[in-house]
């Protein structure tokens, strides 16, 4: 019983990680957005005032939870070393996010007060605001977590020739970016933030690393040197 324990564990431990990972990164939020209530550095650009309010933005903004869980899961049917790599991109960005929250609170304070009587869509706004506290914004993981599955995507050689859905998957990352800041739920401090984090894990992550420094650093190297020559 023990040696079908100890070969199933080995066997899955990559599987077992991605959920270990799952549920610290869970219970480390909930303890910051149980902890982090007041005394917090407020994120705010000048940008953030001309931005509006749109209840509609919450379809793109819950679509989200669908958009990462789908595609994980059709990379682990389809493509389980991809699915791994992608895994690893999005908890790198999520625990320093995690770390950031820790060491610099921080929130917005320019949430507006919907009223869940006009439609459907401001009392989803209303019941998220609710649920969701408006601290810990910093990068923002929906931002984040939306590019690392469109890098995904890009990269899934089974959607290689199928660029209607890899276009969709760009729509639905670009609607559920707007949707952070139409919403209010985040500044846009925090969408350059995860953008600048995404670029700067992808070549830790996705590029292969030769001579101390990613190859598609020295590709690049090497064209401006031959353009020159």
């Amino acid at each position: 019983m023990m040696g079908f324990l100890s070969f199933n564990i080995k066997k899955y431990r990559r599987e077992l990680a991605v959920l270990l990972c799952s549920a610290i990164y869970l219970v480390w939020f909930f303890i910051l957005e149980n902890t982090v209530t007041d005394n917090y550095h407020i994120i705010h650009a000048a940008l953030d005032n001309y931005i509006p309010f749109c209840e509609y933005f919450i379809v793109p903004y819950l679509f989200w939870f669908f958009y990462v869980g789908f595609v994980l899961f059709y990379l682990y049917r389809k493509d389980r070393p991809l699915f791994f790599r992608a895994c690893t991109f999005l908890f790198t960005g999520m625990f320093i996010s995690l770390f950031i929250c820790t060491f610099y609170p921080n929130g917005t304070n320019f949430r507006p007060s919907p009223d869940p009587d006009k439609n459907i869509f401001s009392a989803l706004v209303a019941a998220l605001y609710s649920a969701d506290t408006c601290t810990n914004v910093l990068p923002s993981i929906h931002v984040y977590n939306s590019i690392g599955i469109q890098i995904a995507v890009t990269k899934a050689e089974s959607l290689r020739q199928r660029k209607y859905l890899r276009f969709a998957s760009l729509l639905v990352c670009i609607s559920i970016c707007m949707a952070t800041v139409f919403l209010k739920q985040h500044s846009i401090v925090d969408v350059v933030a995860a953008c600048i984090m995404s670029y700067v894990v992808y070549d830790v992550v996705y590029e292969p690393v030769g001579d101390g420094e990613p190859v598609r650093r020295k590709r690049k190297l090497t064209k401006a040197a031959d353009a020159i020559d």
